[in-house]
């Protein structure tokens, strides 16, 4: 049988918060209630979700998680942070709800993907889909030793919510430079320690992390492979204002 249709359900502490938010970032409402049991239905494009409201329901609890499989995973972030830009004026990255950049995940064969986190607690993890956009069969595992740090605290913070950990990985490798470290590795090191920074609420440490990535010296072709980072320590400044 073919065309089949799965559509997660997911608790929330409210679907007006759940509704307000998903209308942030481009989803219409298809069905809501509230009795007997209070649910909500969402969708953009070929995305769908429903919630339900349980009372009394602690969104930092919640394990609630689904995969969305895409092509285009830089245009379905793009557009969610610009919903949030238009109604919070910076992309939010800290607190619940928030949202995580596209990065290569180490666990995931080095898919790249972002998480959003909606303020039902839920992880909303967004994924390449490889079998209609598939990585170049030569994708290089990261080299340098910031690297494969930087690619372990990502999987311990944007895949497993970890954050505790994935901070301990950069601080212990941030902790003992080495003469050959590569200045764009130490770079991305400090700007994704800035923002675990802010999701545990620390913008001394974000601001310290990003003043730090700032002073790094780096050739202009070194500039331009750090572009990215850069382009997110912005984002993260912005946001501590």
């Amino acid at each position: 049988m073919t065309n089949e249709r799965t559509v997660p359900l997911l608790p929330c502490a409210s679907i007006v918060d759940i509704e307000a938010f998903y209308g942030v970032v481009g989803f219409r409402t298809t069905y809501k209630q509230r009795r007997p049991n209070a649910c909500v239905g969402v969708q953009r494009e070929d995305l769908q979700l429903q919630f339900f409201e349980i009372a009394g329901f602690d969104p930092e609890q919640s394990y609630g998680s689904c995969l969305v499989l895409t092509a285009d995973i830089e245009g379905l972030h793009g557009a969610f942070a610009a919903g949030m830009r238009a109604a919070y004026g910076k992309v939010l990255v800290s607190g619940t709800p928030r949202m995580t950049r596209p990065r290569a995940r180490k666990n995931a064969d080095g898919l790249g993907g972002f998480s959003v986190i909606d303020p039902g607690g839920n992880w909303i993890r967004v994924f390449r889909d490889a079998a209609i956009a598939p990585m170049p069969a030569t994708t290089p595992m990261p080299a340098g030793r910031l690297a494969k740090a930087l690619a372990n605290a990502v999987v311990q913070a944007d895949s497993r919510g970890s954050v505790g950990q994935a901070v301990r990985i950069l601080d212990s490798a941030l902790a003992r430079p080495q003469a050959d470290d590569d200045p764009v590795e130490q770079v991305e090191v400090l700007v994704y320690r800035a923002e675990l920074a802010m999701v545990l609420h620390d913008p001394a440490a974000a601001a310290e992390m990003l003043t730090r990535a700032k002073s790094v010296t780096l050739t202009e072709d070194e500039s331009e492979r750090a572009a990215s980072a850069f382009d997110n320590a912005a984002e993260l400044a912005a946001a501590l204002r």
